[in-house]
């Protein structure tokens, strides 16, 4: 009797590790991980935006505007924490030749420590130039 109450023991410690990882993991987040975040979704949101008719016409690779911004909102909104809380800013969206200027800032929400309010505030910005090989 006495050796199945270890056991049991041992099953509500690795819940309790379990959830307390998963919390971790949540409120955490890290400059590396947004900056990769922002950086592939950009770059898959400039391809998403090439006007194939454009460049069939006159030979140039153009994007459109706001293709690019919606593409960019979609995918970013499926990556993005829920946890966080995100600002983003366009800045120079160029289409001819294509490049973007995106600034990501996020925010955790904020806790107590010792009766301190702390959060985690992280600013990413990306300026990316669309190269293409014919």
């Amino acid at each position: 009797m006495k050796e199945s109450y270890w056991g049991y023991w041992l099953v509500i410690l690795g819940i309790f590790v379990i959830v307390v990882l998963m919390l971790i993991q949540n409120v955490t987040s890290t400059n590396t991980q947004d900056y990769y975040l922002v950086k592939e979704i950009t770059e898959a949101a400039m391809v998403d935006a090439v006007d194939y008719g454009y460049y069939r016409q006159y030979g140039e690779v153009r994007i459109s505007k706001e293709k690019f911004i919606e593409s960019f909102l979609r995918r970013f909104a499926e990556s993005a924490s829920l946890s966080t809380t995100y600002k983003i800013q366009f800045y120079d969206i160029y289409e001819v030749p294509p490049k973007v200027s995106v600034k990501v800032s996020s925010s955790s929400k904020s806790f107590n420590v010792f009766g301190d309010t702390d959060s985690f505030d992280i600013v990413n910005r990306i300026d990316s130039v669309l190269e293409l090989n014919n």
